[in-house]
């Protein structure tokens, strides 16, 4: 669409709106005056004891990003050049590009038939003596078969490394998202639940790599131990990164982790109201509606749909960008990208290409009202079964 044809739609109702849950300014200028907004400060380990404490994680790190917890974690996994790692091809960049800056090799795993999770299924197939590492992503928020992903790693030998980053407060057979893999990485962007503008966290849950965690976080120093007494003095010990996140991003962050019951609560009332208005549709059999996996939770991350082709998902975005409402697409497989389909060993990934082709999301965030939910059922409705 030319830049002419954005002007003359303005958007009434964006595809997301960052949260303000009322304290968040309030902390940053706390921590301000406290003088220490640097990593590792008063917010910081408060976020890090809050999420530990209630989800269970062996510890939880912050990071800058979700993007970094990623990074992080394949250091952890001490990847290295020829090394093979799974990963779906129906996700972010980020988590297959956290593996290929170590030197492996990525192995791409299709998508199920019913939802955009990897599917488990087809994973024994993809291992060889090569495999170090399988990375299942929560799509949209909700767990994909990690009884199946766990007890296959464990016969095998390999890291589960979780791409949580949809997947804050997401449940699997009732045990959080985040604890099933040795390490878990989340996002806190702000087009998540809960949203630091920017930011992440590494949940390490295998003690014998916490330790080996806080230096490579520390740019590879033991700084932590020296400010703990631990040590006379701080000195490179490990490969590492800047991995620290400012205490001011960690103050905004503490803001929204205090509502997050509320803020979920929200998200919930607005996806149950999509999934209901939405329902005829998929009676209908003109689009489908989200599947939540057996076992899983739905923590009202996003709300898609998947329509019958590119041409029907195109005609619908525009439909709704016509009326001032952006929705837009999702990822593209990651096997036929530029940088890697050269690389792609040539299987054929349909259910990873249709959804890239046919998928939707629609808008989701805590200030939508039922009214505006509502406006764009009709609209979606009316495209899809042709009233326009």
């Amino acid at each position: 669409m030319s830049s002419s044809s954005w002007l003359a739609h303005p958007v009434a109702i964006p595809f997301n709106k960052p949260y303000l849950a009322g304290r968040e300014l309030l902390y940053m200028e706390q921590a301000v005056r406290a003088g220490h907004i640097s990593g590792d400060g008063p917010f910081t380990r408060r976020c890090s004891q809050w999420l530990t404490q209630r989800y269970g994680f062996g510890r939880a790190l912050l990071t800058t990003s979700g993007t970094d917890a990623l990074e992080l974690a394949a250091l952890l996994c001490r990847i290295e050049p020829g090394d093979e790692v799974i990963v779906p091809s129906y996700t972010f960049v980020s988590t297959a590009n956290a593996f290929v800056l170590r030197g492996a090799r990525i192995v791409f795993a299709d998508s199920g038939p019913d939802s955009p999770h990897l599917d488990a299924e087809q994973l024994a197939a993809l291992i060889t003596p090569r495999t170090r590492a399988i990375v299942p992503v929560h799509y949209a928020g909700m767990g994909c078969q990690l009884d199946l992903i766990a007890d296959l790693a464990q016969r095998h030998g390999l890291w589960v490394v979780e791409d949580a980053a949809q997947a804050i407060n997401g449940y699997f057979q009732d045990r959080p998202l985040g604890t099933w893999g040795q390490l878990a990485a989340f996002s806190f962007h702000e087009t998540k639940n809960i949203s630091a503008g920017e930011g992440g966290m590494l949940a390490v849950n295998e003690a014998a790599l916490q330790a080996r965690a806080e230096i490579i976080r520390e740019k590879g120093t033991n700084r932590a131990a020296y400010f703990r007494g631990e040590v006379d003095k701080y000195t490179w010990v490990d490969v590492g990164s800047s991995f620290l996140p400012s205490d001011l991003t960690a103050a905004f962050l503490w803001g929204q982790l205090e509502e997050l019951d509320h803020i979920q609560a929200r998200r919930s009332q607005l996806w149950q109201l999509y999934y209901q208005a939405l329902q005829p549709l998929q009676t209908a059999g003109v689009a489908r509606l989200p599947v939540v996996p057996a076992g899983a939770s739905n923590n009202a991350h996003l709300f898609y749909l998947v329509c019958r082709s590119l041409a029907e998902r195109s005609r619908l975005i525009e439909h709704l960008r016509r009326h001032g409402i952006l929705a837009v697409f999702h990822y593209q497989s990651l096997h036929r990208s530029p940088f890697f389909a050269p690389h792609h060993d040539g299987r054929p990934l349909p259910h990873a290409d249709r959804y890239s082709d046919c998928l939707v999301r629609l808008p989701l965030f805590h200030e939508l009202s039922e009214a505006d939910v509502l406006r764009i059922c009709e609209l979606v409705t009316d495209c899809l079964l042709g009233r326009t």
